[in-house]
């Protein structure tokens, strides 16, 4: 009997090992950021079997054998359709600041997608007003309502969009709806998604998550577009779910969630819509082939004067674009930097930069929610907040709710503005959607909707952190040693 314990204790400490020694080399070689391959290293060599299980689950971007295939069949027929864009897109560049050049030059190298002039935006900084102005198009759609979104929730204004895209099914317009996974995971196992599918309403569940599918893809790559087309004329974008505020998450303790939308129209809509149909293909059973009369992918008419870049990432997508693009976009702030984020986990390169900006003379602003509904981000947020606060940058901790506005305005003349957080999980695992909008009015109506999120916050200072308990403290330092994952 003591043999075959020794034998069997052995055998285990010897898998273990060779596991551990194997999965470290695996890691190292990957040849990615310092900081997340020592954070895996980490787990893998403190949780005997536990860490090699976590790493091959999630250590890895594998987005599937059927997804890849996919994506390498749709490339040559996008690569075609965006040498057809540049040619037949002039953009003048004069009264604009020289700083987004570069910008757009950086993602025309990587994406590969042109910045599109003569576009009219309409910044909705209310739940309200968005769906409102959403509903109303739904109502009005003549050939197709196509909704892209992570979230899907049941109750209030959301539930009048899924009546209203049930009436437009039943009218003949083609409605389909990419859904993600996990984010929706109830809606798409609801009564009404059902009711929407016996109308006609074509729904497909983005990235399908599952045990089984946990052993050959990994399960938390996430669809977190925000996108609505509809007729290929107008299409919306930005940090809103589709779900009502006065319904979602209401037990969590933090109160509404902010956000804000934009309303385009203009050429830039064209290439919204084919990231819409992109996605769509991937995740459905269908090739472009099969719904090429219905992709409403056709050149939109000038609709007003903005210069905007459309900039989708992902897995499988150019690498490190979002990342880089961030850097480009913090290095240009000459006099001014108002970023508003809900999740702010920035590795050191993004905390170099943001640092750097502040010494230099830049007035940058963080707006951050007082309280968040992710504890491990609030923690990991916390530990960066001193070095900032030391540089120069002002920490502002907004008290209205959890601000979900994802945007950052530079200098009064040009913005970002989407779906992207500031952490790592949007800059390398979620698919996630960009405008670079490079236009002084609309900019203005950004920065504007900044301040008003101002008044609702207070500064948090350096005594802020000083007070902080020790076991505060070693909270937040320990949730930083896994923030290169989150």
């Amino acid at each position: 009997m003591e043999k075959i314990y020794w034998v069997l204790t052995t055998t285990i400490f010897v898998m273990d090992l060779a596991i551990r020694i194997g999965l470290s080399l695996r890691v190292i070689m990957r040849k990615r950021s310092p900081s997340v391959s020592l954070a895996w290293l980490v787990i893998v060599l403190l949780l005997p079997f536990a860490g090699a299980i976590i790493y091959l689950l999630f250590g890895e971007t594998r987005i599937g054998e059927r997804r890849a295939i996919k994506l390498l069949a749709q490339k040559p027929l996008v690569q075609q359709w965006t040498k057809s864009l540049y040619q037949r897109v002039k953009v003048d560049w004069n009264g604009i600041n020289p700083e987004c050049i570069p910008i757009d030059r950086q993602v025309n190298a990587t994406i590969g997608i042109p910045t599109m002039p003569d576009n009219d935006l309409e910044l909705f900084s209310t739940s309200d007003l968005f769906f409102s102005a959403l509903i109303e198009d739904i109502n009005k759609a003549q050939s197709s309502c196509f909704l892209e979104f992570y979230i899907y929730t049941e109750g209030g204004l959301a539930d009048e969009v899924s009546i209203a895209l049930i009436q437009a099914q039943e009218r003949g317009v083609t409605c389909r709806l990419l859904l993600d996974s996990i984010g929706s995971r109830d809606f798409l196992r609801s009564q009404r998604a059902k009711r929407m599918q016996l109308a006609g309403i074509e729904i497909v569940e983005a990235l399908p998550a599952g045990l089984f599918r946990a052993l050959f893809v990994r399960i938390d790559l996430r669809n977190h577009r925000k996108i609505a087309i509809i007729d290929g004329s107008i299409a919306y974008t930005g940090s809103h779910n589709l779900t009502d505020p006065k319904f979602f998450k209401q037990d969590h303790g933090i109160g509404e969630w902010v956000d804000t939308m934009v309303r385009i129209r203009g050429p830039v809509v064209e290439i919204i819509t084919a990231a819409f149909i992109y996605d769509w293909i991937l995740d459905s059973q269908q090739d472009l082939e099969d719904i090429s009369s219905s992709s409403e992918i056709t050149p939109n008419p000038p609709a007003g004067n903005a210069l905007v870049q459309l900039v989708p990432s992902g897995p499988g997508l150019a690498e490190d674009t979002l990342h880089n693009l961030l850097l480009t976009t913090i290095y240009a702030a000459r006099s001014e930097l108002l970023l508003t984020t809900p999740y702010f986990v920035p590795d050191n390169a993004i905390l170099a930069a943001l640092r750097s900006a502040a010494q230099k003379g830049v007035r940058v602003t963080i707006i951050i929610p007082e309280r968040n509904d992710s504890k491990l981000v609030h923690y990991a947020s916390r530990a960066r907040l001193g070095i900032l606060i030391k540089a120069g940058v002002r920490i502002m901790a907004f008290s209205g709710g959890l601000l979900h506005a994802k945007t950052i305005t530079v200098d009064r003349d040009f913005c970002l503005f989407g779906s992207v957080n500031l952490d790592m999980r949007s800059f390398w695992l979620n698919f996630e959607m960009t405008l670079c909008v490079y236009d002084k009015e609309f900019t203005q109506h950004v920065r504007k909707l900044q301040h008003c999120y101002l008044t609702q916050s207070r500064r948090i200072s350096p005594d802020d952190l000083t007070r902080r308990s020790f076991f505060e403290r070693l909270k937040e330092n320990t949730a930083l040693l896994v923030s290169p994952l989150l």
